[in-house]
């Protein structure tokens, strides 16, 4: 019969990686992976991750401070490659430790990677193609996230079945792999560990988690939403590259177009160059993003969210969340084995 143990000896190469419980990573999402949500699902068992997005250092410094508070279990942090403060970012989470990095939204640039080894921090990227996964493997960076176009948030073309058949076969005994995009419920978890992962990161599940902080008509936009609303951001301009965002449809997805052309605008001017264009449109969604989660403007705001949204029923507590997870993962394997 299958138990619980069974689950966690498939998951004990990522548990041991993260130092935690279970190998469920929390996703990082803008201002809701922050200290409450964050604590919560270490203290759970998993491993929260700090959104830092377009935080500034004092803010990021206070935000671990904070989550150190509530939480004496093992936690990482997520920042953002194109962030212009990414090397004071860095130093902020060397001060305090932080025993596993995240680094998201491109190619980590050649100088962070040994400066985060440099203070004894594990790094995960993620890897949106073999090709990627191959050269980050070489620049050793210690895990990989493969995150599919399921998923919420700024995602990648390919859905997460296609990249982890290239992916795992090719790299999972050469390091840990964890697989993201579109998972909400331990079926999928059971199925991922079975052909190599070593664990799991989900985002869209926790949103309505009762430490979430996000607003109560935010949380109901997820309770409500079929999967088919998750929709992915067009992009407008060709010469303008943005990378596609999946939220569910409102007025604030029409906004977003409405800004692209703005951009391409200043941009054909010569007002701006693409590095400021870039950073325009990732504070479009910062922005966005915060009306949506913290004023509750889910009209106008932007509803970031994976196709697992439609799996998101009610609002309960990490540690049930959790739990419900680690027991369909065994429900599940005790049925493929017969």
């Amino acid at each position: 019969m299958t138990t619980e143990n069974d689950i966690k000896r498939m998951m004990r190469r990522g548990c041991e990686f993260l130092g935690t419980e279970y190998a469920i990573l929390g996703g990082a999402m803008s201002w809701i992976s922050e200290r409450n949500l964050v604590s919560a699902i270490s203290n759970a068992g998993g491993f929260g991750v700090i959104a830092c997005g377009a935080m500034e250092p004092h803010m990021l410094d206070e935000e671990i401070a904070e989550t150190k508070k509530r939480t004496d279990k093992p936690f990482g942090v997520n920042l953002i490659t194109m962030h212009p403060q990414l090397d004071e970012l860095i130093e902020v989470c060397a001060n305090h430790e932080i025993s596993h990095m995240v680094l998201a939204g491109g190619l980590p640039p050649g100088w962070a990677i040994p400066k985060i080894k440099e203070f004894g921090a594990k790094l995960i990227c993620f890897a949106p193609a073999l090709a990627l996964a191959k050269k980050l493997h070489r620049s050793e960076v210690d895990a990989l996230v493969i995150e599919g176009m399921e998923a919420g948030g700024h995602i990648g073309p390919v859905s997460t079945s296609v990249l982890a058949q290239e992916i795992l076969p090719e790299l999972r005994d050469e390091l840990p792999i964890f697989i993201a995009g579109g998972i909400g419920r331990g079926h999928a978890i059971a199925a991922w560990l079975e052909v190599g992962a070593v664990g799991v990161q989900l985002g869209t599940r926790f949103v309505c988690a009762t430490e979430c902080i996000a607003h109560e008509n935010f949380k109901k936009a997820f309770m409500r939403a079929p999967a088919r609303d998750a929709i992915v951001s067009t992009q407008i301009d060709d010469r303008l590259p943005v990378i596609p965002v999946r939220a569910l449809k409102n007025k604030g997805t029409q906004e977003f177009a409405a800004k692209q052309i703005e951009v391409a605008k200043l941009l054909d001017a010569g007002e701006i160059e693409m590095g400021e264009a870039q950073l325009q449109i990732e504070h479009f969604w910062a922005g966005a993003l915060r009306r949506a989660v913290i004023d509750g403007d889910v009209e106008n705001g932007s509803l970031m969210a994976g196709q697992s949204v439609g799996m998101v029923k009610s609002e309960e507590p990490v540690a049930d969340i959790i739990a419900a997870l680690m027991n369909e993962a065994v429900k599940a394997l005790e049925k493929n084995r017969g």
